[in-house]
């Protein structure tokens, strides 16, 4: 009989993007695969992953004690039809409502904390209460993986986890083959700089904006371009008609979103993200496996991605100056420097983030939990 692994997150278009080669892995090794998420335009996809999808609806960005409730009724109601063998939950609700009602009915479970983001780290009575339902939730998973030291460390030094539960992973990995290196544009077409993300006032993009508008009468053939979504559910997203003002200026090119960032990628000469706090960005990897020279912040998760002056540049968090002239840097290198930036970026995703490691470790702690289940 296969073993069941149920995967739960906050989104299909994070199962669908960020998820499929481990779903496509754990199928290919004989689990039966149930993805949990509310359901959006990538659902009914999820299948050709070989998986079956089971809609949970979720209010990812409320804090509203009743909605919560209802959420933890949802887990507790789903997981007691599926009767999973292990519960892989990622995203805050999921990690903690769907800890909890695994934890009732004595299936094991496995989180995933894929970044904490800067209020993690300020004391509010919203971060108080987010701690200790991360202490409950957790204290009695099989395993927690975290995909950066501060993270880990962040977790442990508060009590929320133990140190024997706590593991790191090299983020989610990049699919080596997928996003393989290609040669940059040739000049002399413009210099294009490229910002990957959801458009998030956290994800920096205030600060890559005012380096454009720094940088735009110094090198005027430097090209500022924005790929991600618009109108997420999150505190800090950035309106459209944001955006829309800083094209009338001349600021940036937008670019919308695409589900493949391969040719945007090919078409961009430095890949710059400078988020204030991440897991590990999987546009940076991305890039990176691309042979892109990268630009980021010097900020936890972040500054994992890149080996400062030989893979890319960093800057100052929150400090469009110093993101400007991480960038005029970039921009005074030699096209033979940037190349060989570009190829030391490549050769640092295959020597710590090729996605089959991180796929290995989650195969075999599975492995390891469902032989020691009964049956």
């Amino acid at each position: 009989m296969k073993r069941k692994v149920m995967i739960a997150l906050n989104a299909a278009w994070n199962l669908a993007n960020f998820r499929a080669g481990l779903i496509r892995a754990l199928v290919d090794a004989g689990f039966d695969v149930v993805a949990v998420a509310p359901r959006d335009e990538y659902a009914d996809g999820l299948a050709a992953l070989g998986c079956r999808y089971a809609e949970l609806p979720m209010d990812n960005m409320g804090t509203h004690p009743g909605r919560d409730l209802l959420l933890l009724w949802r887990f507790h109601r789903l997981l007691r039809r599926e009767r999973p063998d292990v519960l892989l939950a990622y995203t805050i609700k999921p990690n903690v409502y769907g800890s909890l009602a695994a934890h009732a009915l004595g299936i094991p479970v496995v989180n995933n904390i894929a970044g904490l983001g800067t209020a993690f780290h300020q004391e509010t009575w919203l971060t108080r209460v987010v701690r200790r339902l991360y202490r409950l939730a957790l204290q009695r998973s099989h395993r927690v993986f975290f995909q950066n030291d501060e993270d880990r460390d962040a977790f442990v030094g508060r009590a929320l986890v133990r140190p024997q539960q706590a593991a790191r992973l090299p983020g989610s990995g990049v699919d080596l083959g997928r996003f393989s290196p290609v040669p940059p544009p040739r000049q002399p077409a413009a210099f294009r700089f490229l910002l990957i993300g959801r458009l998030l006032w956290d994800k920096g993009v205030g600060e890559y904006v005012e380096a454009a508008r720094i940088l735009r009468q110094r090198f005027p053939h430097a090209e500022f371009a924005l790929l991600g979504f618009l109108n997420t559910l999150n505190r800090t997203a950035i309106s459209r008609e944001q955006v829309e003002a800083w094209q009338r200026e001349g600021l940036v090119r937008y670019l919308g979103e695409s589900d493949d960032v391969r040719q945007h990628i090919a078409d961009a000469h430095c890949v710059v993200l400078p988020s204030y706090r991440e897991g590990v960005p999987r546009a940076l990897l991305e890039a990176a496996a691309m042979a892109r020279p990268v630009i980021t912040t010097d900020a936890p998760g972040c500054r994992d991605a890149v080996d400062a002056g030989c893979s890319g540049l960093l800057c100052q968090v929150r400090d469009a100056t110093s993101l400007a002239d991480s960038m005029a840097t970039m921009l005074s290198l030699s096209e033979p420097e940037r190349l060989a930036m570009g190829q030391r970026g490549r050769e640092k995703m295959e020597r710590e983030f090729d996605e089959r490691v991180v796929i290995d470790r989650y195969l075999s702690t599975l492995r390891e939990i469902t032989r020691a289940a009964p049956g």
